[in-house]
């Protein structure tokens, strides 16, 4: 496959991700959300918290989906081993971890104001996971793009 395909690959991907996360946050949370709380009408003081929460932890998502599509373009543009890009993936691993860490401070927060279940916090944990996979994953791609980088500038010096 070459970079130019792989490029376009990777945005496909990044758009189909953007698009089911537009799909989940704008029409299937607010919808579940009104769902439960028409069947318990007690919980509908809990609907906008919890709404403004889960829409701020997809926020840190759209930026690193933001950061993948410049890592994509320099991919195609084949400039994959730069400083640029190992930035980037830095960023990313950042931004997955602060929003794992928002994700489950937020849930234990609203566990202790009495606005969540503690079944619910031990779901979390798995979106927790996740975005600490990402986080570890994109650090060490950093690291090596990073890596890769030093090596392609002193390979490009030697004749």
């Amino acid at each position: 496959m070459e970079q130019n395909d792989l490029s376009k690959w990777l945005k496909v991907i990044i758009l189909g991700c953007g698009i089911c996360g537009s799909i989940i946050y704008v029409m299937l949370v607010p919808y579940y959300g009104g769902y439960l709380v028409s069947l318990n009408p007690e919980l509908s003081y809990y609907f906008y918290p919890w709404l403004f929460f889960i829409w701020a932890s997809g926020v840190p998502c759209y930026l690193v989906l933001i950061l993948a599509w410049k890592v994509a373009t320099n991919i195609g543009a084949d400039r994959p081993f730069c400083l640029e890009n190992a930035k980037r993936l830095k960023m990313i691993s950042a931004l997955s971890a602060g929003d794992a860490m928002f994700f489950f401070g937020m849930n234990l927060l609203y566990l202790l104001l009495n606005m969540n279940h503690p079944g619910v916090v031990l779901l979390s944990l798995f979106v927790v996971f996740a975005g600490a996979v990402v986080a570890v994953l994109s650090a060490s791609l950093s690291y090596f793009v990073k890596r890769a980088t030093v090596l392609k500038e002193q390979s490009d010096l030697t004749i």
